[in-house]
């Protein structure tokens, strides 16, 4: 009987939290002592707190600070989270004091309240003489023997797992570090400061040889795995695809998280406390994935690595010489899309090629990076004829699943026509022969205005020696 009546007044409290808004503002009691503080509190669930007004003046209190606090619980394999910000106010009288309607813009969303009437009575007595509380606070209400607490022994544990324990240089795999809770786990246990703990963690895990692409995991919510026929939740804390940039091992070391994990009492009451708050911390083990060379190849240094296909788009294929087209090469699939480089094009004696805008798309989904690069060329054709654009777009890579170098080839061919432009750029550009622009140039000698100020300036220098002799003869 004790455990249904305690059942239902727990389900009776905690019903208004579950069904909560998101973001909700609270205000304090409607009656307090005048030497008790009144608050206001701004609670947002399962969402950060990014940004909120301040918060309103009231006639009759005075502001007395405000502080913060934030909770992250996993129960039964749910989770939930909550931030808040409270301002604690000070009565400055006795009597009614009318709190009234004001609205808070929190997280760009405006939240109204419509405001209240608080009584505020004479200064309340120390709690410690409450006659109630002494019969309230025991662990047991009928005994005076203290709480007995018990450490129940957690089903849960950390670590870093990755999608393949050995990949080629540039071969993606993927990388998440988890917090796994069995799904028959007794005992309780509580997120504490993850967001300051997971910033040093990605400290120490993050490998400095590799392309990172970043799940950027905002929520944490828990999904249900099997590992060895025993049911887990696991809750991702950080996930990412890691491309090796070398040969050398990518390594992870062993990183901790702290978890709240409280002791329970041995002879739980009804008024008593029942539980008493612990730390937890668990620790992932080292992982180690090996790294291997391509294969030899000219081009292995500079290839990308991941399964690719090509998607081509061509603006038309009936052109006309000096009439540019526009022509999308695009390469999708599986692999590090940012590492995507473009075609190698040679000169042409049939096409100009220009520089190509370059679009990209990366999708992160499950355990894969996916998406695509398109560089978008204008073309001008200089020679009637028809061509097939295979000649000169061709990509290169390398396939981890067949364990080879693969080539993506253009398919897109076209039907030139129009007169031959290919010596235009030469007309526009010859000044004629040599022995053509001979029977044009001066053969008169002609002295530069270096050579008549150099002329002046011996002339200068000759008639100050002159006189210079002159005057030492006379002077003898």
């Amino acid at each position: 009987m004790r455990k249904i009546f305690t059942t239902l007044l727990a389900v009776l409290l905690l019903g208004p939290f579950v069904s909560a808004q998101s973001i909700q503002i609270v205000l304090g009691p409607d009656e307090i002592g005048q030497n008790q503080l009144w608050t206001i509190t701004v609670t947002v669930q399962n969402e950060r707190l990014r940004s909120f007004d301040n918060f309103p003046d009231i006639e009759g209190f005075t502001k007395g600070g405000q502080s913060t606090s934030s909770q992250t619980n996993i129960v039964n394999g749910q989770i939930s989270s909550s931030q808040s910000v409270i301002m604690n106010y000070i009565p400055q009288r006795q009597g009614v004091i009318p709190v009234p309607a004001f609205k808070m813009k929190i997280n760009d969303q405006v939240i109204s309240s419509s405001g209240k009437r608080v009584t505020v009575g004479a200064p309340v007595q120390s709690r410690q003489r409450d006659p109630f509380r002494s019969f309230f606070d025991r662990d047991d209400p009928f005994s005076t023997a203290p709480t007995e607490y018990i450490d129940i022994k957690e089903d849960a544990f950390l670590a870093v797992t990755t999608s393949k324990e050995e990949v080629y240089v540039g071969e993606g795999f993927s990388t998440v570090l988890g917090f796994y809770v069995a799904e028959d786990n007794k005992a309780p246990l509580y997120w504490h400061q993850l967001s300051k703990q997971v910033t040093e963690i990605l400290k120490k895990i993050k490998p400095a040889n590799c392309w990172e692409e970043n799940f950027n995991i905002e929520n944490i919510e828990g999904e249900r795995i099997t590992i060895q026929g025993k049911t887990y939740t696991r809750y991702k804390i950080y996930q990412a695809t890691f491309y090796p940039l070398n040969s050398e091992p990518v390594t992870f070391p062993s990183v901790p998280l702290e978890m709240i994990k409280y002791k329970v009492a041995k002879n739980p009451s009804f008024f008593g406390q029942n539980r008493q708050e612990d730390f937890k911390t668990f620790y992932s083990k080292p992982k180690t994935v090996k790294v291997k060379e391509l294969p030899p190849h000219p081009l292995s240094r500079q290839v990308a690595v991941g399964e690719y296909r090509l998607d081509e788009k061509i603006s038309s294929t009936a052109l006309q010489t000096g009439k540019s087209f526009s022509y999308d090469f695009t390469i999708a699939g599986e692999g590090n899309i940012s590492a995507i480089s473009k075609p190698e094009l040679n000169n042409s004696a049939i096409f100009d090629y220009y520089e190509p805008n370059i679009r990209q798309n990366i999708n992160r989904s499950g355990n894969r990076v996916t998406g695509s690069k398109t560089f978008s060329y204008f073309i001008v054709p200089k020679e009637p004829g028809e061509y097939s654009l295979g000649k000169d777009f061709k990509w290169i890579f390398f396939s981890p699943s067949k364990k080879k170098y693969d080539t993506l080839n253009a398919k897109a061919e076209v039907v030139v026509s129009g007169e031959s432009l290919k010596n235009e750029v030469i007309e526009s550009a010859d000044p004629g022969s040599f022995y053509d622009r001979i029977s044009l140039a001066d053969n008169t000698l002609m002295a530069t205005a270096d050579d008549r100020w150099l002329k002046y300036t011996v002339n200068v220098l000759i008639l100050l020696i002159l006189a210079t002799s002159a005057y030492l003869i006379f002077k003898k």
